[in-house]
């Protein structure tokens, strides 16, 4: 008798043994028949456990994730989409994927967009002397640590020099619509600190990167500035994307550092300030990217597929070391340790290192997955819950999956999960230059894939 069939005939079975009592068998003859059902399912959770045993010892003690993401990092590094980092990546993780020993492995075209920076990004607090011919003289009274926020269009080599408006929100730049048209508009929108997850401190503030251009745009702003996305305390800019409304102009954006936003806050509530702005960034057209593909061929359903994944591409301002270089090598290594155990899936399993995905949380502690799934789906995931509990991913949530792949659900209904990592540090490095494998720590790194791994092997053991 297979697992799969075990829940069905165990429902018929107490049905059939409350039948036997009705009918007034002895009592005896019932309890001892549901001792041997209850050992049905402890021995099928006993070869459950002792299977992600293995899987956990294979990742923990002959792991080469960390190894990986050394290599992706400083080898290799920025890998921007459409950049020569990107194509560099896409070998790299095909060579590695094959050496972990799949089934098959393969690169599958895709057209990815093609954004550079161009150069370097400056700003910077400007003040003007009057000489004694009378002509105003500029000097930069205090650099601004700033980074072109990706997909933006450049200053060009003139740069912009001019009056700054301060806007705290969107709500604060309809106040102020008037005062913007030829100005700078600084949004300084802070992350919420009353939100214990952070990723609700990003989604609540992250609109202003997205969206502030355009909106300031509107009423005729040359330029803006953001707050960095981050409850940080450092001074590192973090970029992102911004996405440009056609009905409107398009103009620069850059991001500030959190010790610089707060400096230039502070001065313009008391004074007017001239900021200079020098940005390069362009679209070039849409170039070939690849996925990165290693396949597992299930042995009883090979037609159902499961596919786990991160993104390759980074930003290039850092390494992207969390976001997602660690995703990539817990990937590999998923399949490197089912295969070092000779593990064989019931269903096919496809690694992915996406060209140019977006949805991550970086390679912290896990603490718990995300799923995107049914009521009787979740019922089902809920009852896994204490074989992936001890290894820290025991806190299971409906609603998740990554904005990238949740159309999958709302179409054709697919099931979606998440990791979700300990988040409390992710938007200290999110985007910015400290993204680095030193900000990477070895242990969370391979318990992530190790909670991972036990998903995996769960529903392509049980399905959904």
């Amino acid at each position: 008798m297979t697992e799969e069939g075990l829940p069905f005939i165990l429902n018929i079975y107490f049905h059939f043994l409350l039948t036997l009592a009705k009918f007034g068998y002895m009592r005896r003859t019932v309890v001892a028949t549901a001792l041997i059902i209850t050992g049905f399912v402890s021995s099928a959770q006993n070869k459950d456990s002792l299977m992600i045993r293995r899987i956990a010892d294979e990742i923990l003690i002959n792991g080469k994730a960390y190894d990986n993401l050394r290599h992706l990092t400083k080898q290799i590094g920025p890998r921007l989409a459409g950049s020569q980092g990107m194509v560099k990546a896409e070998q790299w993780g095909l060579n590695t994927m094959q050496e972990s020993g799949p089934d098959k492995a393969w690169l599958q075209e895709c057209m990815v967009p093609h954004w550079i920076r161009g150069g370097k990004d400056e700003a910077g607090i400007i003040t003007f002397q009057s000489t004694a011919n009378g002509v105003g003289k500029s000097k930069m009274e205090r650099k601004l640590e700033v980074i072109a926020i990706g997909n933006s269009i450049g200053t060009g080599p003139k740069a912009i020099i001019d009056n700054v408006v301060l806007v705290n929100s969107f709500e604060d730049l309809e106040a102020k619509k008037d005062l913007v048209s030829g100005k700078i508009v600084f949004y300084n929108y802070k992350f919420n600190p009353a939100y214990v997850s952070t990723f609700l401190a990003y989604r609540d503030a992250v609109q202003y990167r997205g969206y502030g251009a355009s909106r300031a745009a509107k009423y005729g702003a040359i330029a803006v500035i953001v707050r960095s996305m981050s409850h940080s305390t450092d001074n590192n800019p973090h970029t992102g994307a911004l996405i440009y409304d056609s009905a409107y102009n398009k103009i620069p954006a850059v991001a500030i550092g959190l010790q610089d936003a707060d400096f230039l806050s502070d001065k313009l509530s008391r004074e007017k300030i001239s900021v200079y702005i020098r940005t390069n960034g362009k679209f070039l057209p849409d170039t070939i990217g690849h996925n990165v593909i290693g396949e597992l061929k299930g042995s009883e359903f090979p037609d159902e597929i499961i596919t786990v994944g991160g993104h390759l591409d980074s930003w290039d301002n850092c390494e992207g070391a969390h976001d997602d270089g660690a995703g990539c090598v817990q990937t590999i290594e998923m399949l490197r340790a089912f295969k070092a155990i000779g593990y064989k899936p019931k269903r096919t399993i496809r690694f992915v290192l996406f060209a140019n995905e977006e949805s991550d949380a970086g390679g912290f502690t896990p603490r718990g997955f995300s799923f995107s799934v049914s009521d009787k789906q979740f019922k089902k995931i809920t009852g896994w819950r204490e074989l992936i509990a001890p290894y820290g991913g025991g806190d299971l949530v409906k609603g998740g999956g990554g904005t990238d792949i949740g159309p999958l659900n709302q179409t054709f209904g697919t099931a979606l999960a998440s990791l979700n990592p300990d988040n409390q540090r992710y938007f200290d490095i999110h985007h910015s230059r400290n993204d680095v494998f030193e900000n990477v720590n070895k242990r969370e790194l391979e318990l992530g894939a190790v909670n991972m791994a036990a998903l995996i092997y769960l529903v392509d053991q049980y399905g959904l």
